[in-house]
């Protein structure tokens, strides 16, 4: 996808914080790297220091152990987009009830999961490097579970279709999800054991701090710009610059920014809220555990135990922001939505209130592929998360190393197969039809 019809790249706009996540707000105060100030060179700069960014540059500190990598990072490592994530390391396809899974061909499920797995793969290798506990990174697996027939209709279709898969899978009946979540809502689950989950900040943050020389990470740094130089690119930061052969675009939908993937990203936020810690003794079930929705654009609910208590995350809800910025009053609003949802699965927890708010941005494109490849001689890119930026941006950080480094691998290959991001319609027909997909697809969710 080499264009080389530019020379000069400058941002139209930069990363906004969405507000400070829970998953940050309940860890320990963390002091940031300093900003870059003043020239540095390196031979690969990558631009974001989120899943797909960090994952690169653990990639080429393997396969290439004297690189010398700078990344910049517009904010504060965990405080982005990956440290609002919900923190599911998935296996398998997302979305159990799409509406074109039970015709999806084995080959594209066996790619899916090749993607994701290899996503799993580098972080338990960094898991076990470190040393995190489970309350960083837990191989637990996740629930699948169904509020409403239609939803219990998704996940025997789904069951099916990993059966002739091959996958492990277990389908759980009303009682049997109630125990597990001590929740009396729930009418059908089906649990995966593949699917590891993880305190997103901390694990952003672990990922980050485990980096050491000749890789250097930059925050509070975002890239301005970047120009073609003859020994490769210059990228300038506000206070700073850094010479590099080669750029890895990590930025998502701020790739977009860049004129790089115009028409091709729609912008979305969804929407997440954390209870204050209560007595675990007042909900039944497991104290930990993590379940997705049945039906697509529903609601996702994580339970989290800690020595002091426990605690229940509620995310659902999503608006499309092409400005990729929120203000309170849409996360107030998703908010209340949230209690309304929480008090319906959970009323033996009346009384317990939301103690954080906060909303994520992602980029979804319009075939659902990333946007991924070398843009510009030398810049690889590795956006366009689709929703699932746990793992499909950490293994397109991956792959994004491996193809800057020239390296020929499987998942490589898998990338190279992959179409290219296709339009999305001009607008205003393009917000028109964003908006009405989106309150179709949560019309459609109901209650889950």
């Amino acid at each position: 996808m080499l264009s080389g019809s530019k020379d000069v790249f400058v941002a139209s706009k930069i990363p906004k914080s969405a507000g400070v996540s829970g998953w940050v707000a309940t860890l320990p105060p963390r002091t940031p790297r300093p900003a870059l100030t003043g020239s540095v060179i390196a031979d690969i700069v990558i631009i974001g220091g989120g899943f797909a960014g960090l994952s690169a540059a653990r990639r080429i500190s393997r396969l290439d152990p004297s690189a010398g990598v700078a990344i910049l990072e517009a904010g504060v490592v965990s405080e982005g987009p990956a440290g609002a994530n919900s923190g599911f390391i998935i296996d398998l396809p997302h979305e159990v009830s799409s509406d074109d899974f039970s015709g999806e061909s084995e080959n594209k499920f066996k790619q899916s999961v090749l993607i994701q797995r290899s996503a799993i793969a580098l972080a338990a290798e960094m898991a076990e490097e470190g040393g995190w506990g489970r309350d960083i990174f837990d191989r637990c697996g996740r629930y699948s579970v169904a509020i409403s027939p239609e939803g219990d209709r998704h996940l025997v279709d789904y069951a099916g279709q990993l059966s002739r898969m091959g996958e492990d899978h277990r389908l759980l009946s009303a009682r049997e999800i109630g125990a597990v979540t001590g929740s009396p809502a729930y009418t059908c689950g089906l649990f995966t054991p593949g699917t590891v989950i993880i305190q997103p900040a901390a694990y952003i943050r672990a990922v980050a701090d485990g980096l050491n020389d000749p890789i250097r990470l930059f925050e509070r740094t975002p890239a301005l710009s970047f120009e073609r130089r003859k020994t490769g690119w210059l990228v300038k930061t506000p206070q700073g610059s850094v010479q590099a052969e080669k750029i890895i675009l990590a930025n998502n939908g701020h790739a977009e920014s860049f004129g790089f993937f115009r028409k091709r990203l729609l912008h979305i936020f969804t929407y997440a809220s954390l209870t204050e810690e209560f007595d675990p003794s007042r909900l039944g079930g497991q104290r930990k555990w993590a379940a997705t929705p049945a039906l697509p654009m529903g609601t996702t609910v994580r339970r989290i135990n800690t020595e002091s208590g426990d605690r229940i995350l509620v995310r659902s809800r999503y608006s499309y922001n092409p400005g990729i910025a929120v203000n309170e009053a849409a996360i107030r609003r998703a908010g209340r939505l949230h209690d309304a949802k929480f008090g319906h699965r959970f009323p033996d927890l009346c009384g317990v209130k939301m103690q954080y708010r906060w909303a994520g941005a992602m980029a979804i494109t319009r075939n659902h592929v990333p946007a991924f490849g070398e843009i510009e001689r030398n810049v690889f890119a590795a956006c366009g998360c689709n929703g699932l930026g746990a793992s499909n941006s950490t293994a397109s950080g991956i792959a994004a190393a491996e193809l800057a480094l020239g390296y020929d691998t499987e998942l490589g290959r898998v990338y190279a197969r992959l179409a290219a991001p296709t339009p999305w319609p001009p607008q205003p027909f393009a917000t028109i039809g964003a908006k009405l997909h989106l309150a179709y697809r949560e019309w459609r969710a109901g209650a889950e």
